[in-house]
């Protein structure tokens, strides 16, 4: 492009803004810091967070929002290692997050000098691919394979990490017009023959469940979903990660499979003939025991990764390809199949619709009087509405927001499914806010959670990014203690976090530069939300003081069959004969 001569430094903030990057998360240190000079002239937008997870994190919740590719930047030794958990939380959830780090002079490489730490190395198993950069001149070209391989095909976390001495060094800049990446294609085009086979399994269904993963959300394949499930009239269940992909009030929608999921999800999952299964990988928390799973069900199994094909169950008709133009083919090639067969679904449906209807979800309330989690989260849903995006923690505040939150759009739940993060939420919901300024952006955290990641409300209260936050507080780590409440004999070791309003999250929040409020009574609630709701100039945090002996169901105890789900405490559905 240029024969000018310019710093490693200069060509990777350049070669960034070729990418297309608005905005990045970070904290400069000594090895990264000659990066940090040319990044003050840039209009990249500098995010700078208190803590690399922050960074990650925040990376990741801007990608999921706007399905752009999320980057941030630290340091080597202690400011790349930190940076581990949020690129294994958006690999395992396959989000394209680009990560910068620096790393000591290319001559101290594996010297142990200070601040080293082999990062590629390290994060080797929880990318999908790494490079390390010791030549300026090869820059350029690293970064923009980077923004490649993290955003075509299945979506993931690459790390770019730049020796000190390659960002000081002189190079000529020269960002690759093309990308040719020997050994990495992308398969986007389904085979023919397969969208044949699958629609010919799907004209023969007579019990058939469109089971939808995250990988829809990921292909932005949300309206192709919409006229296949219309066409096949199938019941739709969407995971933990496709919630929103499919709208909750759709009348084929069952809500969510799994460990937490509905009763009737789980059910027609079950009693199934063939399982449709789009971007979705078979995860334990969906199929609780493997052997036991559908063992009655065909599999159509479409997904852009041939290595989730077959991983955990065998798949008899296998589409490998983009979800976008493989369910625009499936719904082309079944218009064909239907005239050939098509079976009447109406008993059907018929009968996982009195499952809804016969078990819907549904919370009990206190008897003392004390504040119900689920009816805060519930209310937060409502009185937001179905524009907000909506980003949880880990936990049972995770569970009942993915359940008592109606979601009509795709990329208005980001949630860590994979990996499961705690200190997830508030970064992440940060990062979505400056990817859809518009939007109201709660994270809805646990107080376990909330104390891992917190900081981050500084970084959001100094860079005018108004989140909205509320706070379940139970003053428990609310999820494990409710296995040890079912499975240990109410032995609580270690999760009481005894806070008493130690932390007080209100005055804490008002210590950050946030608005702090607080409930505990259901009356309340709803005038603390619109509170919340009107103000738009910082971030505000909500501790909602709630009752600590609230369980998520249903559920599915992990290691065992489907078949025995629990409705709640040593409660298992009653069915009727013919239902069976």
């Amino acid at each position: 492009m240029s024969n000018q001569q310019i710093t490693g430094a200069q060509a990777l903030v350049k070669a960034l803004e070729h990418s297309g990057v608005d905005v990045m998360f970070g904290i400069p240190g000594g090895a990264i810091l000659p990066a940090y000079d040319p990044i003050y002239d840039s209009p990249i937008r500098h995010i700078l967070v208190r803590h690399e997870q922050g960074a990650g994190h925040a990376a990741t919740g801007y990608a999921q929002a706007t399905g752009k590719v999320g980057v941030c930047i630290a340091t080597s030794g202690p400011g790349a290692t930190n940076l581990v958990t949020p690129l294994a939380d958006a690999q395992m959830d396959s989000v394209p997050v680009v990560a910068i780090t620096g790393q000591v002079a290319s001559g101290a490489i594996g010297t142990d000098a200070f601040q080293e730490a082999d990062i590629r190395g390290i994060t080797m198993p929880v990318t999908k691919h790494n490079f390390l950069v010791t030549d300026p001149a090869a820059i350029p070209t690293a970064i923009a394979q980077a923004f490649h391989i993290a955003s075509t095909g299945r979506p993931g976390a690459v790390l770019v990490d730049v020796a000190k001495d390659a960002l000081t060094m002189k190079t000529e800049f020269n960002y690759p017009k093309e990308i040719n990446l020997p050994g990495y294609k992308v398969n986007d085009e389904p085979k023919a023959e397969e969208v044949r086979d699958a629609a010919a399994l799907i004209a023969a269904a007579k019990q058939p469940v469109l089971y939808i993963g995250g990988g829809v959300i990921k292909a932005n394949a949300e309206k192709e979903l919409f006229k296949l499930a219309e066409l096949t009239g199938a019941p739709v269940v969407t995971t933990l990660m496709a919630r929103g992909a499919f709208p909750d009030s759709h009348k084929q929608n069952l809500g969510m499979p799994g460990m937490h999921g509905t009763v009737a999800a789980v059910t027609a999952l079950q009693k199934a003939d063939l399982l449709i299964t789009l971007g979705a990988r078979f995860d334990d928390r969906v199929t609780g025991k493997l052997s036991t799973f559908a063992p009655n069900a065909k599999v159509v199994h479409a997904d852009i990764d041939a290595a989730e094909i077959g991983k955990n169950r065998k798949a008899d008709a296998p589409i490998i390809g983009d979800l976008k133009l493989t369910i625009a083919a499936l719904c082309n090639e079944l218009k064909h199949a239907y005239k050939k067969e098509q079976h009447d679904l109406t008993p059907w449906l018929n009968q996982v619709y009195s499952w809804r209807a016969k078990f819907p979800l549904g919370y009990d309330k206190p008897s003392d009087g004390s504040l119900s989690p689920q009816y805060v989260i519930e209310r937060i849903g409502k009185i937001t509405g179905p524009d907000g995006i909506y980003v949880a923690g880990v936990g049972q505040h995770q569970m009942w927001a993915s359940q008592f939150i109606s979601y009509e759009r795709p990329r208005t739940w980001l949630n860590s499914g994979g990996l499961g993060t705690m200190g997830y939420a508030v970064p992440a919901a940060m990062g979505a806010k400056v990817g859809a300024p518009d939007r109201t952006v709660w994270a809805i955290d646990g107080d376990g959670c909330f104390q891992m990641t917190n900081q981050e409300l500084v970084t959001c209260a100094l860079n005018n990014i108004p989140i909205k936050v509320a706070v379940i507080n139970n003053e428990s780590l609310g999820m494990v203690r409710q296995w040890q409440t079912l499975f240990y004999n109410e032995r609580y070791s270690n999760t009481d976090l005894n806070s008493k309003r130690v932390p007080d999250f209100a005055k804490l929040a008002e210590a950050m530069g946030c608005v702090g409020l607080f409930c505990d009574k259901p009356d309340d609630v709803d005038k603390t939300i619109a509170q919340a709701m009107e103000i738009n100039d910082r971030p505000v945090v909500v501790d909602f003081s709630v009752h600590r002996d609230a369980m998520v169901w249903p559920m599915v105890a992990a290691g065992t069959s489907n078949d025995d789900i629990v409705i709640a405490k040593s409660m298992t559905p009653v069915w009727d004969s013919q239902e069976l």
